[in-house]
């Protein structure tokens, strides 16, 4: 009952330790190392290889190595075999960080100060309180709840919207399209945490900023297909939207001529928002196998009808 994992080799290693100490009864190999493959039970993997489930006929188990399923094309994986999202608390951690960061960088004028050093400008910028800066989250899992309670201990007044109702004491949460430009209309700073499906691809778009008010600013920390980037550069040459932090793009990387790479008003940054950390990652992967043998429900079982 073999376990193969198939991302970062480096992390690999920290795995295969950590595998080595907490269930020495699995085989652990790091791809293209597979060893007999129908031995291979479990695998965690970002690109799956293609002929997975013919390749590997007595699989029982697939992890993403991330928060996404985006990137598997779920066709090559028979629905008898389950496909779980990383969930695991480092991972969310890391986000949590990333999305701080980028609310404050944006919260206190960092991308201005950048500019004005490069051209030995002093100009102090006035300081505003959290509490007066609205900020906005698309997507309410389990990391854009870590989100908004991270940000509401700051002080920034949080609201939330998502495909479904969900419900958030203190946050108000608006949900389904025909409450979206009302959760827009009060969004300062958006930030967009969605898993990437065929409704939200493309979700970031010129009727998005638009309907956000003037000056507001963007974070994207979810994939690059969520946005549209014509739309954004033409929001930010109109200052409709004021600055925009970008953890995500499509492709990765960007040509080296795209006008992100050097536009005054965007941070760009190489999808390092989060990461999954072995020593958490590896106790959710050995608990889920665990519940898989015992029957139980997993943790991160992905719908493939919605497509997270």
């Amino acid at each position: 009952m073999t376990f193969v994992y198939k991302s970062d080799p480096v992390r690999g290693l920290e795995w295969a330790r950590l595998f080595a100490e907490q269930a020495p009864d699995i085989p652990f190999r790091i791809w293209p190392d597979i060893g007999d493959p129908s031995d291979v039970r479990y695998m965690a993997v970002w690109e799956p290889p293609e002929d997975l489930a013919g390749r590997f006929p007595k699989l029982e188990l697939v992890f993403s190595a991330g928060a996404g399923v985006d990137q598997f094309p779920f066709h090559i994986l028979p629905d008898t075999i389950p496909l779980v999202r990383m969930i695991e608390p480092g991972l969310i951690a890391s986000m949590v960080d990333y999305v701080t960061l980028a609310v404050l960088t944006l919260h206190r004028d960092l991308l201005t100060y950048i500019s004005s050093q490069r051209e030995a400008v002093w100009n102090p910028i006035r300081v505003y309180p959290a509490s007066r800066r609205r900020v906005g989250v698309l997507g309410l899992g389990n990391i854009g709840r870590a989100a908004i309670e991270r940000l509401r201990s700051i002080g920034f007044v949080c609201s939330g919207w998502s495909r479904s109702r969900t419900e958030i004491e203190g946050v108000t949460c608006y949900a389904g399209s025909a409450e979206l430009h009302t959760f827009l209309a009060t969004t300062d700073i958006l930030v967009c945490l969605l898993p990437l499906t065929p409704e939200t691809r493309g979700i970031l778009n010129r009727e998005v900023f638009s309907a956000l008010p003037r000056g507001a600013s963007v974070v994207n920390a979810g994939r690059g297909g969520h946005l549209v980037q014509e739309d954004l550069l033409a929001a930010l040459n109109s200052e409709q939207v004021s600055a925009a932090v970008l953890d995500v793009c499509d492709p990765e990387p960007l040509p080296s001529d795209h006008p992100f790479w050097r536009h005054p008003r965007v941070l760009l940054t190489p999808h390092v928002a989060g990461m999954t950390q072995p020593e958490t990652a590896v106790a959710a992967v050995l608990d889920n196998i665990r519940r898989h043998r015992e029957g139980r429900p997993l943790n991160g079982l992905v719908d493939r009808s919605r497509g997270y």
